[in-house]
């Protein structure tokens, strides 16, 4: 769990090397644009830092927290995510 996001993982293990992942918003952070632009920010962070880090094979779901709406720099972000995959795969991303 990080202040802008929380990242949930799981191999699916039905041989595909496809790497996927969703986004979800909940009303708690605020209104339909302030929704709307977490999950703008995150799938930009997860698009950029996913094929590098991620594994394949594996199903990602990032949750928003209020601070991936405008507080939180994009880039600190972007670090949170890939440490918070290290942290999942143990190291091996």
């Amino acid at each position: 769990m990080t202040p802008g996001f929380i990242l949930l993982g799981r191999a699916r293990g039905d041989g595909s090397d496809a790497m996927r992942f969703g986004l979800t918003a909940s009303r708690r952070i605020g209104n339909a644009v302030t929704r709307n632009r977490a999950r703008r920010r995150l799938r930009e962070m997860a698009r950029a830092v996913l094929p590098a880090h991620g594994l394949p094979g594996w199903d990602y779901v990032l949750i928003a927290r209020r601070d991936a709406t405008t507080t939180r720099p994009f880039r600190y972000m972007a670090d949170e995510l890939k440490a918070a995959l290290a942290a999942l795969h143990g190291g091996r991303s």
